[in-house]
């Protein structure tokens, strides 16, 4: 975010810390960079060590005073991974106020060629980290008294997408899961809500998936004639974390440009 800006600047953001899953890359690395050109407090976990170390090396140069920090996270793996993962946060932060759960795998396959054990990693990387991630870390958002959790969701199970269906059950139930959560610890000061984006424009996106044809039929489709870049999602996602939102809770918030 440059300092010239016309975009909102959220003074409530500021020193407060936002963890991020999946945020090496694609719209994951937007939170990371939006957020912490607001002046928050930014732990990413992810994979991708060198896609990881690299968005550092960029964003010392732009927020130096706010530099990320990366922590090595299989999403996949609880007991292994997560759960330590997150204990070493609540012992360097113990108040959270932002965690955005985006790590997702969108891997094409046909249905009837899923084994179990792609089924299980599908809804292992999409859901169940959603869950567990979570859990571990309410303590830190229920003691900074005002923390906000985002989902990320898809607008892939309303549409509906073919060839995504451990993706797209995950997506689906996010929106449930985020209902359930939102009853449960808003008496506790957490507000839950998810985003659901459609098409948008990240690296692998362009590289994979956006053909010409398939942006033909994003647009035709779309009330918004143009693919929706990742900041657009991130801003967004500010806008939910800050004192801004405060009375938004239990919501899927739909960002795709009119699609559905």
């Amino acid at each position: 975010m440059a300092a010239t800006s016309i975009y909102a600047t959220y003074p409530s953001l500021h020193d407060r810390v936002v963890v991020v899953s999946g945020g090496a890359t694609g719209i994951g690395a937007s939170f990371v960079e939006e957020f912490a050109a607001q002046g928050a407090k930014v732990i990413f976990l992810d994979i991708q060590e060198q896609a990881s170390v690299d968005l550092i090396k960029r964003l010392e140069l732009q927020t130096p005073k706010s530099t990320p920090i990366f922590m090595h996270c299989d999403v996949t793996d609880v007991e292994g991974s997560i759960k330590p993962v997150a204990a070493r946060i609540l012992e360097l932060f113990p108040s959270i106020h932002g965690l955005i759960n985006n790590a997702a795998n969108d891997v094409r396959q046909p249905t009837l060629d899923i084994t179990l054990d792609q089924w299980d990693r599908g809804v292992a990387v999409n859901l169940r980290h959603v869950f567990f991630l979570t859990q571990a870390l309410m303590p830190g958002l229920i003691e900074s008294g005002s923390g906000s959790v985002i989902n990320m969701g898809s607008i892939s199970w309303a549409i509906p997408s073919t060839g995504l269906a451990p993706y797209v059950a995950s997506k689906s139930a996010i929106v449930g899961l985020t209902k359930t959560l939102a009853h449960e610890f808003g008496p506790r000061g957490v507000r839950v809500n998810s985003i659901m984006p459609g098409a948008i424009a990240t690296d692998r996106q362009q590289r994979d998936i956006l053909t010409p044809e398939y942006q033909a039929l994003i647009l035709d489709r779309q009330a918004i004639k143009r693919i929706l870049q990742p900041i657009e999602v991130a801003r967004l996602a500010l806008w939910l974390v800050a004192d801004d939102s405060a009375a938004m809770t239990n919501q899927s918030l739909v960002i795709d440009g009119g699609w559905i």
